[in-house]
């Protein structure tokens, strides 16, 4: 009924052939239109996921910080998962605007030109058609009017016949003679050509309202109903394109909800304490807790001295009520007057560029650009004291201050000389810095790193070198089978072309079990040296009195010769000072070992009997109130500002008295005057040697009562 109805309100347009065709043309500019849209709504999508992708791009971790750092913490990994489901969400973004592209912009652009040619092919037809009609028409007026015409000439060729005969004046002979005749011939002529005329007018006629019938009940009819269809498949097929249009989004929707549930899971899957856990994890250094503070009687006649480890001058020990024992803090407890401790022995110590403090907890793999700022930026930091005054160093940093100074004890250094040794230092300390940080973030054993995290770091590296052994085994074994079915079966291969790929995994297996074995010896090496529970206890009962201060002195002496110092990073060890040894023995060696892992042989003049201390920190040494000689002059060639402990400042020109040579690690110590003193470097100063000058030594007998104080002149002033 509904399609009846449609007809019948086409029929009755039949006469509105130009509306009907400015109607049809809004259709399908209507589809254009809405074409458009679904592309601009397409675009939108693609740009869109485009900037979901960018934005999870950007804010995706690093492959080394997700590694070390945000793997380690649920929330971090949350955070990943929201991303890579953001990602996907992204993704189905995409899908959408492929869908509205392949499922309704192609094919309405399709659609639009069949819509396009059958509309023009309709209204073609119509145009001919009425064309038609209109010749039609023209041809039957035309006959009217010469139908009408002959009828007029007709009566007036009659009207004249009947004139001329009812003429009384005409004889009947002139009538006859004249025009009686040939008018009646003219009236009888025009009265058949009316005739003639009548019978064409009416075939005409007939055959005009005949095709007019058609026209507008047959054709016009005919080609409005396929007009009218192609009106109805275009709504249908906007129709058809709006629901696609929605169900484009709905078939995401499953995928979308996947992707939001994956993100509530995984801020679910977050938890707090594990995290708050793991932060003690990374960061546990495994330093021994502070033991108690021993009480100082300054009332003995011996007074105690500060840190072997601490560099200050004399006016810091003014300002001070008195010495300081040489317990070590722990690396929590901030002390503004410790001084930094001894870098890594593989870094040449110079006055403008020191590697940094190797207790300082570091962050894992900073940038580089970061890192090589602040060294650049960063001041000159001072030396332990240790090293410095028994010049222990490596001998490629000795090798290194030989070829690049070029210069002897007593022997004046050019400013020339000094800029070049002072660039060359700074040179070379920044490109190991820079290899340290394209090969990784430290040495091979991890020993940058504080106890626990260099115990976590060597498990690590050996169970993923036990995965690899296993692979490499598994791969063995695979290949033994292989072999021995080739051996049962000749056909199927050749033995012997199994050997060389055993011989290469023989070998692989072969260095991974070096290499497990030279991380497993590290790792021994830090478990023996992490302090146990009990230290603690017992490092706080080490001074309940006073007045067996000498005997643990002694004992902390004999266990500082058992084994070597373990500095607070847990990993660089040093070789016990020779100044506890001095007290020990009478006859020690003048100059300490250069090698800091070789531990000391046992004096054995030292009571194995005595009990010793679970604290190898405890190395108190005394010294008297006497200041060091004098053994030469220099003159400071370039101004030193001396901003690290230990150091003093000096001006251009300024002549200063020297109290301890170069011992071959680049500093001098000199003396301003009876409170000033402190290390300056000996390529900023001109040195003057006394030839009587001569530091007191302790080989041979030495009386024990002057056995701290020649210790003490020999290795320069524990303060």
């Amino acid at each position: 009924m509904v399609e009846e109805r449609m007809g019948d309100c086409w029929s009755y347009t039949k006469d509105q052939f130009d509306n009907l065709e400015k109607h049809t043309q809004w259709g399908i500019e209507f589809v254009e239109k809405y074409t458009k849209f679904v592309k601009e709504r397409s675009e939108i999508e693609t740009s869109y996921a485009k900037q979901i992708r960018n934005l999870s791009k950007k804010y995706q971790p690093k492959k080394n910080s997700r590694e070390e750092d945000e793997s380690k913490f649920t929330f971090c990994r949350a955070f990943l998962t929201s991303l890579n489901e953001l990602n996907d969400y992204a993704g189905q973004h995409e899908v959408i605007a492929e869908n509205l592209t392949s499922q309704i912009i192609a094919e309405l652009s399709r659609y639009l030109q069949e819509l396009k040619a059958e509309r023009k092919t309709s209204f073609h037809d119509g145009r001919k058609a009425q064309q038609h009609i209109e010749s039609s028409w023209k041809q039957l007026e035309s006959c009217k009017r010469r139908f009408e015409r002959d009828c007029k000439e007709a009566d007036r060729a009659q009207q004249y016949f009947e004139k001329m005969d009812a003429d009384i004046n005409v004889t009947k002979a002139d009538v006859e003679k004249r025009s009686s005749h040939k008018a009646r011939q003219q009236a009888q002529m025009r009265h058949q050509m009316a005739s003639d005329s009548k019978s064409d007018y009416s075939a005409y006629l007939q055959k005009f309202n005949q095709e007019q019938n058609e026209h507008y009940f047959t054709v016009i009819p005919n080609i409005f109903q396929k007009l009218q269809d192609m009106e109805e498949k275009r709504i249908d097929r906007v129709a058809v394109c709006m629901k696609t249009f929605a169900d484009v989004d709905r078939q995401v929707l499953p995928i979308v909800g996947k992707c939001l549930d994956g993100m509530t899971k995984a801020a679910e899957s977050i938890e707090p304490k594990t995290d708050s856990q793991q932060v003690v994890e990374s960061y546990k250094s495994g330093f021994e807790a502070p033991g108690d503070v021993e009480f100082e009687d300054y009332g003995q006649a011996m007074k105690r001295t500060v840190s072997e480890t601490s560099l200050s001058n004399s006016k810091e020990v003014k300002e001070r009520t008195g010495g300081k024992s040489k317990g070590k803090l722990w690396p929590f407890i901030k002390n503004k007057n410790k001084p930094p401790p001894a870098p890594p022995a593989s870094s040449p110590p110079s006055p403008s560029a020191v590697p940094n403090d190797p207790q300082s907890p570091k962050q894992q793999k900073e940038p580089l650009s970061h890192r090589l700022n602040d060294f650049m930026n960063s001041k000159p930091k001072m030396h332990c004291l240790r090293s410095l005054r028994r010049g222990q160093q490596s001998p490629r940093a000795l090798i290194c201050h030989k070829e690049l100074m070029k210069r002897t004890l007593g022997r004046p250094t050019y400013a020339f000389e000094a800029r070049k040794y002072v660039l060359s230092l700074k040179l070379i300390t920044l490109n190991s810095h820079v290899r340290n940080l394209i090969e990784g973030s430290g040495p091979e054993d991890f020993s940058h790193l504080p106890p626990e995290q260099r115990r976590k770091k060597l498990q690590g590296k050996i169970d993923d070198l036990n995965k690899d052994i296993q692979k490499e085994m598994d791969q063995r074994d695979a290949l033994t089978k292989m072999k021995d079915v080739y051996v049962k079966n000749p056909q199927m291969g050749d033995p012997a072309s199994v050997d060389p790929r055993l011989s290469e995994i023989g070998q692989n297996i072969e260095k991974f079990q070096y290499e497990a074995q030279k991380f497993e010896g590290w790792l021994a090496e830090v478990e023996e040296r992490m302090p146990s529970k009990s230290d603690s206890n017992r490092r706080s009962g080490l001074y309940e009195t006073q007045n067996n201060s000498t005997q643990l002195v002694s004992n902390n002496c004999a266990q500082d010769r058992e084994r070597p110092l373990s500095s607070p990073d847990g990993s660089y060890t040093e070789e016990q000072n020779s100044e506890t040894q001095v007290k020990a023995t009478v006859n020690p060696p003048v100059n300490p070992p250069v090698n800091p892992t070789v531990n000391p042989t046992v004096n054995p003049t030292v009571n194995p009997a005595l009990p010793t201390s679970s604290t190898p920190e405890f190395d108190d040494e005394f010294d008297d109130d006497e200041t060091l000689p004098t053994i030469g002059t220099c003159k400071a060639l370039y101004p030193f500002e001396g901003h690290n402990e230990g150091t003093i400042a000096v001006a251009e020109g300024e002549l200063l008295y020297v109290i301890e040579e170069d011992k071959g690690d680049g500093w001098t110590r000199v003396r301003r005057n009876e409170d000033e003193e402190g290390y300056v470097p000996t390529s900023y100063v001109e040195v003057f040697l006394e030839t009587n000058a001569k530091v007191l030594g302790c080989s041979g007998p030495v009386p024990q009562a002057r056995l701290r104080f020649s210790c003490s002149e020999l290795f320069g002033e524990l303060g």
